[in-house]
């Protein structure tokens, strides 16, 4: 069963000879607990991409289904509660909030929705993120492998069907890049969630079940790995 469905999707930024069509008539599907590492140069679109299918940002024609129903058919405010409730962001440079300690990051969409935190996922969470007893820290006592712990905790705090990570390893060393994709890996197995990486890495794209390749806009392939 396909969980995202992209249709046809362009985005243009700015108008007349300035313009620059970012995405140009993208067209996929991802079935349900598919993990796929969309990979491309850069300025080849794949972020852009990411951002659309996580209601980011609204594209210029064609539109995104998640679970059949069209994203962009939402009002803003609708598409931030969705991006609260039914995607997990994760972002190459963390995107904490620096006066919120490791706790109140990670609930913070629990938070913002006016919901009582699930205590029995958050001490879960904390545990399999390995960031028990660092839960007053700010994020400037925190490393940058813990941050990124912290991003993904919040991303998956509210359990959601599909998670896009966005070069989620792009600025951590080797040893703590492999300790994340395990945790996003694992989460995808476990909780059966649909999980979407950019990355420039080939060892983790070659990790996905399938490889999306973006040049200049335009999906140039798109293949299953087999093991």
């Amino acid at each position: 069963m396909d969980i995202i469905t992209v249709q046809h999707l362009t985005k243009v930024y700015g108008t007349g000879p300035a313009a620059t069509r970012a995405l140009d008539d993208v067209s996929f599907s991802i079935a349900e607990g598919e993990y796929v590492a969309i990979v491309g140069s850069s300025g080849s679109g794949k972020s852009t991409l990411l951002h659309l299918m996580g209601g980011v940002d609204r594209p210029t024609s064609g539109t995104v289904l998640l679970n059949g129903a069209d994203v962009y058919a939402r009002s803003d405010e609708e598409l931030a509660v969705f991006r609260r409730r039914e995607v997990g962001l994760v972002y190459q440079f963390y995107n904490l909030i620096p006066v919120l300690n490791v706790v109140e990051n990670m609930t913070l969409p629990v938070s913002l929705d006016g919901r009582p935190v699930n205590e029995a996922r958050l001490a879960s969470l904390l545990a399999s993120l390995g960031l028990e007893g660092r839960e007053g820290h700010l994020p400037n006592q925190l490393s940058g492998g813990q941050q990124q712990r912290v991003a993904i905790g919040r991303a998956l705090m509210n359990a959601p069907a599909v998670v896009l990570a966005d070069e989620p390893t792009g600025n951590l060393d080797s040893k703590n890049s492999r300790e994340i994709m395990a945790l996003l890996r694992a989460s995808n197995k476990e909780m059966g969630q649909t999980l979407v990486v950019i990355t420039h890495d080939e060892d983790i794209a070659l990790s996905a079940d399938r490889i999306i390749a973006i040049e200049d806009g335009r999906v140039a392939r798109d293949e299953r790995i087999r093991r």
